[in-house]
């Protein structure tokens, strides 16, 4: 088996091992832990991801930054064009939809200018001590975060366990400058 699809499903089961419960205080420490790192502070506009049932959510991040009055972004992926737009939303009730591939994304909205946006958070399965991540599988993230106009910082959001020394790494992969965990904040210098 190739060991990026057995990473995945190793980390797939961690992450389902996780109760609710648990999940949730987590979660909480985890987007605390970032709301207090400088890049979140100085950004005006940020772009999230609206979290999976066994990924930190990212509702209560979601929360204050418009309580900080920042503008709030979050992908849309375009089946397509096999890429990800981000899409300014106002409300979780009124702006998102679940959809049947995958995490929650907007319902409508026109793509916000790219190198406008200070800050993306980043899921993976995994990330390593080098900042590298593990997918899904699909590129989405290594594809935006590798456009030419994007100029944000990027940041890995994930629980502890979710970190492992390496990941094996494809000439397409992008790395995070940042990653946010439960536990700490690493920092990868580039």
């Amino acid at each position: 088996m190739n060991v990026k699809k057995e990473l995945r499903q190793n980390l797939r089961s961690l992450l389902a091992s996780i109760s609710a419960e648990q999940r949730h205080a987590r979660s909480s420490r985890a987007c605390h832990l970032l709301m207090e790192q400088p890049e979140y502070q100085r950004a005006e506009v940020i772009m999230l991801f609206l979290s999976l049932p066994t990924e930190v959510e990212t509702t209560s991040l979601v929360l204050q930054a418009w309580e900080d009055r920042k503008r709030v972004l979050a992908p849309r992926v375009s089946w397509d064009q096999r890429r990800m737009i981000p899409v300014e939303i106002h409300s979780l009730e009124q702006d998102v939809v679940q959809t049947v591939t995958g995490p929650p994304e907007p319902i409508k909205g026109v793509p916000f200018p790219i190198d406008y946006i200070d800050l993306v958070v980043v899921p993976a399965l995994g990330f390593d001590l080098l900042g590298n991540r593990l997918g899904r599988g699909r590129g989405f993230y290594d594809h935006f975060l590798a456009l030419p106009d994007f100029k944000a910082a990027s940041s890995g959001l994930a629980f502890e366990d979710q970190v492992v020394p390496t990941l094996p790494i494809g000439p397409n992969d992008m790395q995070v400058d940042m990653l946010v965990t439960d536990k700490k904040v690493r920092r990868f210098g580039r």
